[in-house]
């Protein structure tokens, strides 16, 4: 390799470089513990208090450390979005996490594109170039699916698509449309949270996504497929 080319690979490669390292100071610092229903029960009077005295400082911190979970595939986005839905309220928690999260995969895809995109497609040869083509077609739709249904993790739904010729604009636009459903699902059941605290009863994640909202979000992922169906009819016909 010559000298020329090895300062090019390392620019190519240290956005994920860097990605990689923030997940591993994550778990190495034990900050996981922070992130969890349990530590937010514990400080959500003191967390409360700080989004009433300054509610707009509050948002973007809130805004700030969602994009970094995300952008650095941290565990605790369900534990954020339901947080967000009991600190703001469901509709602006919502608008809050989606604008995030989509900032935050967005940095996920540029890096995994920039880094590994060209080069996978260079070696993977027909196969990849058939998929990226199918997919290439109806980007929009497919992406819309992804994230309507929670099918695959949220991380691998940031990177594939960089390695499918999906471009920034549709990504982006897939990824902020499509988590609206979800996150507002989210947001509201932690508009609720206090009163389950109140209690004493265990909260889990879990169990927000019920058979009837399942089905609903499937739902919304067939309608999505509606222009995909269209396509393939027309050219039948």
């Amino acid at each position: 390799m010559s000298t020329a080319s090895s300062p090019s690979a390392l620019r190519r490669f240290l956005p994920l470089i860097v990605l990689a390292l923030g997940l591993a100071v994550f778990f190495a610092l034990d900050l996981d513990r922070h992130v969890s229903f349990q530590a937010f029960k514990e400080r959500r009077a003191e967390l409360l208090e700080f989004v009433r005295a300054s509610p707009v400082t509050g948002i973007l911190l809130f805004a700030a450390l969602y994009v970094a979970v995300v952008a650095f595939s941290l565990p605790g986005g369900a534990v954020m979005t339901i947080a967000g839905g009991f600190l703001f309220g469901p509709v602006l928690a919502t608008s809050v996490v989606v604008i995030s999260a989509t900032i935050g995969a967005s940095i996920v895809f540029i890096a995994a594109k920039t880094a590994l995109g060209d080069a996978l497609r260079a070696r993977a040869g027909p196969f990849l170039a058939r998929m990226e083509a199918g997919f290439g077609e109806n980007a929009l739709s497919y992406l819309l699916v992804l994230r309507l249904v929670p099918l695959f993790p949220f991380f691998i739904v940031n990177i594939v698509p960089a390695f499918l010729g999906v471009t920034l604009r549709t990504f982006f636009f897939g990824t902020l449309i499509g988590i609206v459903p979800g996150t507002f699902v989210y947001a509201t059941v932690g508009a609720g949270l206090g009163s389950v605290f109140d209690a004493g009863d265990e909260f889990t994640a879990k169990g927000v996504l019920t058979t009837e909202i399942i089905i609903a979000l499937v739902g919304l992922a067939l309608l999505a497929l509606l222009p995909v169906a269209y396509k393939r009819l027309k050219t039948r016909r």
